[in-house]
Order: C-alpha cells, then structure tokens, then sequence
C-alpha cells in the first residue's frame, strides 16, 4: 500500500513542463521527503475496514498529502515557527529561498485541488464532495487559523482555548481524511460521525505527543525537524505539565478506539496503522486499560504501512 502511494505521489508531483527548475524541485523536495504519510495511508486503510477499494483511493490520498506537505512548508518559514529542519532534513526555505518555499506551498496546494477535480472512477458530486470537504480543512476553518492561532495566542491561554488550537491545527486535516474516506465508499452518516469523532481524539493525541517531542532535551537527529519550538506558546504541557498531558494522551487514544470501534467494527487495518504511529507511547497507570492499537503497533510495518 504504501509502495503504491509513493510511486503515484512521484509522479503526480514530477508532471510538469520543467522538471529541474527550482519550484519543481522544492515541490518533490517538500513532498518526497521521510514523512509518516499518516494522513494519506488513514485514508486509504479506513477506506480498506470499510469494504471499499476504489482506484480513485491512491490519488485522493496524494492529494490529501500535497495540501500536508504545503502547510509545512509554510510553518516553517521565518515568519511562521522559524525551523530550519524538517524530516532530516533542510527546510525548504533554506534550502531553495523564502520566495520558492512560498510559491511551492501555493503550487501544492493547487495541485492538490486539480487532482481532485479530475479524479477518475469518481461521480461528479463525490469529486465536488471530496473539494468541498478538503478545501474547508485548509482556510479560517482548519490549517490557516489554527496556525494564527498558535503564533498569535501567547502564553495565557485556556486549556479549552489550546484544545481548539490543536483541533484546528490538526484535527481539522484529519477529519478531513476520514470524511474523504467517508464520502469515497458512501458510508451512512453513523459511520461518517463515528470517523469524524475518531479524527478528533486522535487529533488532539498527535498534538500532545508532538509537544512532548518538542521538548528540551530530545535529540533533533531523532525527531527529525527542530526541537525547542513551542517555547513562548501555550500548549498541555506548559499549562498542565508532563505528566498530565501524558494522561490526557492515553485518553484520548482510548476515546479514538471507542469511536473507531463504532465505524469500522472489529476490522484491524487502522488499528495498525495507529498503533505504529503511537508505539511506545507511555501507558496509563492503575486500571485505566492500554489502547489496542499500541498493542498492534508490531503487526503494522508487516501490512507495509
């Protein structure tokens, strides 16, 4: 699956007039990199747990990645979190100049809406469902401000206030994804719901466990992007601590599984995927029970994800 999405995302991101200009270069540069490939590989698995095996799957999930891949770039602009690594490697400001990087993350995320619209096997109104669905996980409803929300916010937030954020900034994607999914293999509004739940918890557990690899002390050859750069800014862990943010983690993993339980039955596919994600995170003490997907997180590189 996951050799497939790489072999088509090359080819949608070298299809132009140019390929060894600097914008072509920086695009394959932004996307191509070591990246999970989270969003993109949810999509296509859940879409697996629910019966459905469209060939129109592997380029929704491309673009899905491509709008990713955008926001990124831009939030590591000097104007945005000012990073200078990302997966191992230069951000691509740094590597081919602030006015690439920029006119790179407008290329990819236009490129992802051509993908869409053209997508074949797929009735016009589920490609105009699939833009509809994306395009709002991109502006003042998703990616856009939950990243002004986060530059702009300071260091007196609420936890409900942080909570949002992190929602915007990454739960707003996700939901995304698993609407995509949802729309693609025409799940009845229960099922929908149940996905849209899911993403939110799991939304809201990615941030935390970006922030504890965000802290002092952890190694930036290991995580692959900078660390140290929530200093200044309100997230769980400045406003609740480590440990409390660890168990809001287990929670919310816990909440994801329910929820995940309610769409997809006892299918195993995103349970893998996510317990690959989320090995190794810190389980709850007492008798609060580890998520099954932790537990499935060995079986995941098996499935190739």
């Amino acid at each position: 699956m996951k050799r497939h999405f790489e072999e088509r995302i090359q080819e949608l991101v070298t299809d132009s007039s140019d390929g060894a200009d600097l914008l072509s270069m920086s695009m394959r540069a932004a996307t191509l990199g070591a990246g999970k490939r989270m969003r993109p590989l949810l999509l296509m698995v859940i879409a697996r747990d629910l019966g459905c095996a469209s060939p129109a799957l592997v380029d929704v999930a491309c673009a899905v990645e491509l709008v990713h891949a955008s926001s990124l770039v831009l939030d590591d602009m000097p104007c945005m979190d000012d990073a200078r690594l990302r997966r191992g490697a230069p951000a691509i400001h740094v590597t081919f100049g602030q006015d690439v990087a920029i006119l790179a993350s407008i290329s990819l995320l236009s490129r992802a809406f051509h993908i869409l619209a053209r997508a074949e096997d797929l009735a016009p109104q589920v490609r105009t469902s699939l833009v509809t669905a994306l395009a709002a996980a991109v502006g003042t409803q998703g990616l856009a401000k939950g990243q002004f929300q986060d530059l702009h916010g300071g260091v007196a937030r609420s936890v409900d206030d942080i909570a949002l954020t992190n929602e915007l900034k990454t739960g707003a994607l996700l939901g995304a994804t698993v609407d995509m999914a949802a729309i693609i293999c025409q799940a009845d509004a229960g099922v929908a719901q149940s996905l849209r739940a899911f993403a939110f918890a799991a939304g809201q557990a990615f941030q935390i466990r970006d922030d504890l690899k965000d802290l002092p002390g952890n190694d930036s050859a290991v995580t692959g992007k900078d660390v140290g750069l929530d200093a200044g800014k309100a997230t769980l862990l400045t406003t609740l601590g480590v440990d409390e943010a660890q168990r809001r983690l287990q929670l919310h993993l816990q909440e994801a599984e329910r929820h995940l339980d309610d769409a997809v039955g006892a299918q195993q596919g995103t349970r893998r995927l996510l317990g690959s994600f989320f090995a190794g995170s810190k389980p709850l003490p007492g008798p609060a029970r580890e998520p099954r997907m932790a537990a499935h997180a060995t079986g995941a590189a098996a499935l190739g994800y």
